[in-house]
């Protein structure tokens, strides 16, 4: 059954789904049909139920994901996760897959046949826009998935496709977003649907689509077919400021509309800090320099010192040392948390969920610039990137981060400050700091995309032994929802190996040098 969190008019939403899945099936189902029992819905009642997805999706996978890129780990020694392994038999991972194909699924059909009918151009481009991004991050997850046979009526089974396929497919959604988009809309049914995100702005959804086409050009920049410039006109016409940022909101009152990440969630009680990101932001990796970000990202210890567990390993500290979990609690439960816990950064019940930001696509634009061998465009991008995310950082807070810490550490030695001192590796680990917790996914690509580099990503080790299965390699993708694609999908996967103990392990088209 589906589960839609809390939205207004929730039994029509439920209908609507019900409905879009079976409308397809044989005429002799139509004696079924009710005239007082509603087969649709207003395309503003889809679009709550769809914010809701997006980060349900990202969010609830992210407490696996951001196991293998360090960002934290399970406060127990040894989890599956952290060794970059997998949960046999379970839908753990598996969310992204399912708000993909059957939470956000056929409701955007939906909207687009509705806005067709009735000219309602900017839902519809927005419609495209969500699916644009939802292929991109779900193939960017699992690699292969379910692209031309993806929602066909009276199927039972279904084929996979290559991912260049659906890179592909991304792009052209995208451009008929823009399209619909561009487009005359006087129906204003999409600002009484988008009360999640961007209120309605067309404008905004806009450049929110040019940061998906980014992404899908960026991606590939291991292929000889990469364009940095494409890269960086896509960014440029993309986020302007922080005030872009592609989010979505949260009431923080109940269960069914908090941020997944909120105490009243209790999805991140089992997780402490990690080691890495804490390493990059209190001196280890740029001596003598304590990130002002660091004390608002992570939560100290009882001593007042800020630490992070290396994963795989149980926390070794005890008494006012002992490492709290990202709520800056020491209650090691999924399934209850002091009364009165609030949480931090964006791990509160009403914070914003961001998904995409402006500094994630400066740091974009700066890795291609300096691919590109545009040391200048590099050099400026990146700083902007980090002068973003700190402003970001403070904005979560009520006492913010002061102008002179932010200007003492962009002129600090943890900040390359020329062109001939800037590296690849000053700008992904700006990036990786700038994306923990909530942008996980898109650092996961980032490692992949460098195979793991420790030297790009300094002070990053992948645990000394890895999960059983994974035969010494690190994860490269995550496997398909068990119980969709394992339970009544394996002879499908089994076409390229989907059904091999190390699947998960195995690289991915975009990665690939070609």
């Amino acid at each position: 059954m589906i589960k839609i969190l809390a939205m207004k008019k929730l039994r029509i939403i439920s209908i609507v789904i019900f409905s879009a899945w079976f409308a397809s099936c044989s005429d002799y189902l139509d004696v079924n049909r009710n005239p007082s029992f509603p087969q649709s819905a207003p395309t503003q009642v889809l679009f709550p139920p769809i914010f809701n997805e997006i980060d349900a999706g990202v969010g609830l996978d992210t407490r696996f994901i951001g196991k293998y890129v360090q960002n934290f780990a399970q406060f127990t020694a040894n989890d599956t996760w952290d060794l970059h392994g997998y949960n046999a038999g379970s839908d753990n991972g598996g969310q992204l897959w399912r708000s993909h194909y059957w939470a956000i699924g056929l409701n955007v059909d939906q909207i687009i046949v509705d806005a067709k009918a009735n000219q309602k151009w900017w839902s519809s481009g927005v419609a495209k826009a969500i699916r644009a991004w939802s292929w991109q991050t779900t193939t960017d997850y699992h690699g292969e998935i379910i692209l031309k046979e993806a929602w066909e009526p009276n199927r039972y089974v279904f084929d996979y496709d290559e991912q260049k396929d659906v890179y592909a497919e991304v792009i052209r959604v995208a451009q008929d977003a823009l399209v619909d988009l561009d487009k005359d809309d006087q129906t204003n049914t999409l600002t009484k649907g988008d009360i999640s995100s961007y209120k309605g702005d067309r404008d905004k959804w806009k450049k929110m689509v040019y940061a998906v086409l980014a992404r899908n050009a960026h991606h590939i920049s291991n292929k000889s077919s990469y364009d940095p410039a494409k890269v960086i006109d896509y960014v440029d016409k993309s986020f302007s400021s922080n005030a872009d940022n592609f989010s979505i909101t949260h009431l923080g009152s109940t269960t069914a509309n908090a941020n997944p990440y909120g105490p009243i969630r209790l999805n991140l009680g089992v997780f402490k800090q990690a080691a890495f990101p804490i390493s990059l932001m209190n001196g280890t990796v740029y001596p003598g320099v304590t990130d002002p970000r660091m004390s608002i990202m992570f939560a100290p210890s009882a001593d007042n010192v800020v630490r992070g567990i290396t994963p795989t390993l149980s926390d070794p500290n005890t008494g006012t040392a002992v490492i709290p979990n990202l709520w800056g609690t020491t209650t090691f439960s999924n399934a209850s948390q002091p009364a009165g816990t609030i949480g931090r950064y964006i791990y509160k019940n009403d914070s914003d969920f961001p998904i995409i930001t402006y500094a994630e696509l400066q740091f974009m634009k700066a890795e291609a610039a300096f691919k590109k061998g545009d040391k200048t465009t590099a050099l400026a991008a990146y700083k902007s990137g980090i002068s973003a995310h700190i402003d970001f950082v403070s904005s979560t807070t009520t006492t913010g981060i002061a102008a002179a810490a932010k200007t003492n550490y962009l002129a600090s030695g943890a900040v390359a400050q020329t062109e001939a001192a800037l590296t690849i590796s000053h700008i992904m680990l700006q990036k990786y700091i700038a994306l923990v917790g909530h942008g996980s996914i898109e650092t996961w690509v980032d490692l992949r995309r460098h195979h793991y580099d420790p030297s790009v990503y300094t002070g990053f080790a992948l645990p000394a032994t890895l999960f059983t299965d994974n035969g010494g390699k690190p994860a490269y993708r995550v496997r398909p929802r068990y119980n969709s694609e394992y339970v009544w999908n394996l002879a499908s996967l089994s076409k390229f190996g989907g059904d091999k103990p190390d699947y998960h392990t195995y690289e991915q088209w975009f990665s690939k040098p070609e």
